[in-house]
């Protein structure tokens, strides 16, 4: 099977970590026999020293005309002066309009091998959970403004604006993900307070009644989800909720699994075509040192595989690889505990990156 793919390498530790989740599909295309094309483009801080704005045309034709996209990170303290629309973080927000991808999916999945570089002091239940997150709309993409009132004082304003056909679609996903999973969707709102939260509980019970009378559905406070999520991550399967929250609460619950260098994520909209990101950030200030942790990126490029390239059996053996190794005791810094400096062995990004790819026979 012939795939093209674009990868954004982006800006901090980017690219070292994208070079490693290529490795991995390179070896999944000879195994499998299939054919990857990868193309490269710019975007984030790197696209505006090269083009003077973070999200070029030429990208995202770059990314319409592939099958799937593989991003880094963006971002850095290099390009945090500018305004609003020339921040590397703007390009991220662009590509997702532009390519009409509205849901974000985080698995949030503690491996067995890192229990104890889990926070938690009982790490014993099992978390294994996914956050779906509304991506083009909220209080990201409401009206805002920053002002002068009557009385002389700054003021500053941001709206969170909500539709029923925006939740309607973003509700659809989680309830196909929660179908397939077996075990129930929480919806997260703050219905208590805000009038969108109101109708989104609404609109995701309305789907619910339509469509999805066999997955059983639960309501939940914003604040109670943040407090059950450190109390009793294992309730937990799949979480549906608006941006905002969702952005706050996959950050939260990414620590579960012993860092942020473990989390992947798919952007996805209605066509199929997907961008696949770990969520953590750029790291600018260990880029270039060969530390980062490539996991995250790694398990981004299985699940493009498996979303956007229907490539199932070549997913599970990325994921298969990655256990493999964290079993063997290998470690990237960000994962290693001090009770396992004696027993796991600390490398580097690229020999991670090499070892999970090893794996891939």
């Amino acid at each position: 099977m012939n795939k093209a793919i674009t990868v954004i390498k982006g800006d901090g530790i980017g690219p070292e970590i994208t070079a490693q989740a290529v490795r991995a599909l390179e070896k999944i295309a000879a195994k499998f026999g299939h054919e990857f094309t990868f193309g490269y483009a710019l975007m984030g801080g790197c696209a505006l020293d090269e083009y003077g704005v973070p999200l070029p045309e030429e990208t995202i034709d770059m990314c319409r005309e592939s099958d799937a996209v593989l991003l880094g990170a963006v971002g850095g303290p290099k390009w945090d002066y500018g305004p609003g629309h020339l921040r590397p973080e703007a390009g991220l927000l662009g590509i997702r309009g532009a390519l009409g991808l509205f849901a974000n999916i985080r698995p949030v999945k503690l491996f067995p091998a890192l229990k104890k570089s889990c926070p938690l002091k009982d790490a014993a239940q099992k978390i294994d959970m996914i956050i779906v997150r509304e991506l083009t709309s909220g209080a990201y993409f409401g009206d805002r403004r920053t002002y002068t009132d009557e009385e002389g004082y700054k003021t500053a304003y941001d709206t969170m604006k909500y539709n029923d056909y925006e939740i309607r679609r973003i509700a659809r996903v989680a309830f196909d993900l929660a179908r397939k999973r077996g075990k129930g969707l929480i919806s997260v709102d703050k219905a208590n307070v805000l009038d969108s939260s109101r109708l989104w509980r609404e609109i995701v019970k309305d789907v619910r009644a339509m469509d999805y009378l066999d997955v059983e559905l639960s309501d939940m406070l914003v604040d109670n989800a943040a407090m059950q999520l450190i109390r009793n991550p294992a309730q937990f399967d799949v979480i549906v909720t608006e941006n905002l929250f969702g952005d706050i609460l996959s950050d939260e619950a990414s620590m579960l699994t012993g860092s942020l260098g473990m989390l992947p994520s798919a952007s996805l909209g209605s066509s199929g075509l997907g961008l696949y990101e770990p969520i953590h950030g750029s790291a600018p200030d260990i880029a270039g040192t060969d530390t980062a942790n490539p996991t995250a990126a790694i398990l981004s490029a299985a699940m493009m595989l498996r979303f956007s390239l229907e490539m199932e059996r070549e997913a599970d053996e990325i994921e298969t690889a990655v256990t493999r190794v964290l079993n063997r005791g290998y470690r990237t810094a960000d994962i290693i505990c001090k009770s396992e400096l004696s027993s796991c062995e600390v490398v580097g990004c690229e020999k991670m990156g090499r070892l999970i790819a090893d794996e891939i026979k």
